[in-house]
């Protein structure tokens, strides 16, 4: 029998495309650089382009964000 086949003789399911909250945490992880080469792997075979995109988008406007909002606390302090 096939390896790839289960007990019943028919072929698995394709493995699931990542949700959003994946894309979300891959894309979050990914910011700080310290994504496993076995994780980027399976980020690269099953996160949906368009999630990530959105995802990469997101994270900048929220950096962006905060950075603005300390440098306003800096300058209202000084």
């Amino acid at each position: 029998m096939d390896a790839d086949r289960d007990k019943l003789g028919e072929t698995p399911a394709p493995p699931r495309k990542a949700g959003f909250g994946a894309t979300m945490r891959a894309v979050f992880w990914s910011f700080f650089g310290v994504r496993k080469r076995k994780d980027y792997e399976h980020d690269a075979a099953n996160l949906n382009p368009l999630h990530l995109i959105v995802a990469a988008l997101i994270g900048v406007a929220l950096f962006i964000g905060v950075l603005v909002l300390l440098v306003r606390i800096a300058v209202a302090r000084g």
